[in-house]
């Protein structure tokens, strides 16, 4: 079992810039691939940044590319979301999800379904 707290969200202007981290407790953080999903109000949640366990980039959503970092840290048990430039339309709950790294993880990385372990989200509102 893997449980997991987000942390970071707040209100900022555009062009502002947040970190959001995500605290995983349990065993074996080090077995999954990590990633952030994020959900505005009245749209599907969709798929922004992963990262394999090893801390390398597995990819970015079109939208947040150039602007946000993902990033981890395995000795804290850690996901991080480094957000640039932020723009009104990037306003959502911010989730973290955890997902073990099997074949079919990196064909479906995108969806929901490869991820067993979901945090609460954290809201992130940007202000023109």
């Amino acid at each position: 079992q893997v449980q997991l707290v987000e942390s970071g969200g707040g209100l900022v202007q555009a062009g502002d810039s947040l970190r959001l981290a995500c605290v995983a407790s349990g065993q074996n953080f080090y077995k999954y691939a990590m990633a952030w999903f994020r959900q505005a109000p009245g749209k599907d949640r969709e798929f922004v940044a992963a990262v394999r366990w090893s801390g390398a980039i597995i990819n970015y959503a079109d939208s947040v590319e150039g602007r946000f970092i993902i990033s981890r840290d395995n000795a804290e048990n850690t996901v991080f979301l480094q957000m640039n430039s932020l723009r009104f339309e990037d306003t959502a709950v911010y989730t973290c999800a955890a997902g073990l790294q099997t074949p079919d993880y990196y064909s479906y990385y995108r969806r929901e379904n490869p991820y067993e372990f979901w945090g609460q989200g954290t809201q992130v509102t940007v202000s023109l």
